[in-house]
């Protein structure tokens, strides 16, 4: 049997592995070492799964992704979130959809420091939709709101799917970091459109709190400029070199920590919680990267991914259609896979071709972004429906019809991209060259 047979017939196994219902990292594991010792010997393969683990685990550069999540668990489980979100109040709680403006603000400063998207999706679902309720507002817009607003983690630093992007293709995540954050801002004004124009056709939906004396909004600017230092710390010391990314999550995770002591809303117990979640999830994702470079190692022997590349390019059809085609594969894949496990999956397989085509690997991470994004709240993977269902107990038909028109807004994002790649690799090239 020949190589390429024997790689198309372990993709073949690793669907059915999944569909059993395993984990895909483990499922990668078992394939890349079948794979792998079948092609070389077993001998090799066992050796290979030794030295995979050890140089994941043990590598520097993927502490950067421990540093975040601890850095976005220690500000999801203080009141950093929750005075983020009145002082956004206090400025646009006033104007039609304002408290619905107010959690796309809050969720957007929030993301500065929490790259995790369920993290954000869980925190404003226990502290926007109550007050949201308070005022009457319309289940369809609260849940949708935050169940969209926590996929702004996928572009706007530090964001772990651009981390783990930039991991998987050696890309540089301070590149990857800049040019997520054009991209984000513009989406996050899209939903503050979508709100606005909603309530104008339906003012029943978001009834309007009353507004805020200017001294108060003055007294709320702090949590606005700790926030914004906080972040200009993270990526100026990443823009000029001060730092490599792994010092830049230490400097924001001590940052973020302080911050919550300041605030006296970090106790013990949140600190374990912080500790805890930040050390599940760095796990689960370093395991799901351990799964796919014993994989990568066995699909490099195939040669799967060049021929891919090679048969791919050369289609009698324009590359921004097999552009297209590629994402499409993607949101296809993640909707029925976790989308950040199907981009470790996936990325290998057709990073070749992307290069290949042309396409400015920086810009085709942040179309990956956009992407995932899309995948974590349309059906059936919606994880972030599921975390506001688990929440807010709201059923899931009311949540998918207050998601769809914000999907509007990230198809819109995509499309521009698309049109103008320049919107993702504008900030990069002036700030760090091109």
């Amino acid at each position: 049997m020949s190589e390429m047979a024997v790689g198309l017939l372990g993709l073949g196994l690793l669907i059915i592995l999944f569909m059993t219902g395993i984990e895909l990292a483990f499922a990668m594991l078992v394939v890349g070492f079948l794979g792998f010792g079948y092609l070389v010997t077993f001998s090799a393969a066992s050796n290979l799964l030794v030295k995979d683990f050890f140089d994941t685990f043990t590598s520097y550069g993927f502490t950067v992704i421990p540093l975040f999540v601890l850095m976005g668990q220690v500000a999801s489980n203080s009141d950093v979130a929750k005075r983020l979100y009145m002082a956004a109040h206090k400025f646009v709680g006033h104007i039609p959809g304002g408290l619905a403006m107010t959690t796309v603000v809050g969720a957007t400063l929030f993301k500065a420091m929490c790259g995790s998207t369920l993290a954000t999706a869980a925190t404003f679902a226990g502290i926007a939709i109550p007050e949201m309720d308070r005022f009457h507002y319309d289940k369809r817009l609260s849940t949708g709101v935050v169940a969209s607003v926590g996929t702004l983690g996928m572009l706007i630093p530090p964001s772990i799917v651009l981390i783990i992007f930039g991991i998987v293709v050696e890309q540089s995540i301070g590149r990857l970091f800049l040019a997520g954050i054009i991209p984000g801002l513009i989406i996050a004004l899209f939903f503050i459109f979508i709100i606005y124009g909603w309530v104008r056709i339906n003012p029943q939906i978001a009834p309007m709190a009353q507004k805020v004396a200017m001294h108060d909004r003055l007294r709320a600017l702090p949590e606005f400029v700790w926030v914004g230092v906080i972040f200009l710390v993270i990526m100026g010391g990443l823009m000029f070199g001060f730092f490599s990314p792994t010092e830049a999550g230490t400097m924001g995770t001590i940052g973020v920590f302080l911050l919550a002591l300041t605030h006296k809303g970090l106790t013990f117990k949140k600190v374990i919680q912080a500790f805890d979640g930040s050390l599940k999830t760095a796990c689960m994702t370093l395991i799901l990267i351990y799964g796919s470079v014993v994989l990568g190692h066995f699909l490099a022997i195939t040669e799967i991914p060049f021929k891919a590349a090679d048969w791919i390019t050369a289609l009698p059809i324009p590359r921004s259609m097999v552009m297209v085609c590629i994402i499409l594969v993607y949101l296809i894949g993640g909707s029925f896979i976790d989308d950040l496990a199907f981009m470790i999956l996936a990325t290998p397989i057709f990073y070749p071709a992307v290069i290949k085509l042309g396409y400015d690997p920086i810009w085709f991470g942040i179309m990956i972004g956009i992407t995932i994004m899309i995948g974590v709240i349309i059906p059936p993977v919606a994880i972030c429906v599921f975390v506001v269902k688990n929440i807010t107990g709201v059923p899931f038909g009311t949540i998918y019809r207050g998601v769809l028109p914000f999907l509007l807004s990230l198809f819109a994002c995509a499309l521009l991209l698309f049109l103008f790649p320049g919107i993702a690799t504008f900030l990069p090239d002036m700030i760090m060259g091109s």
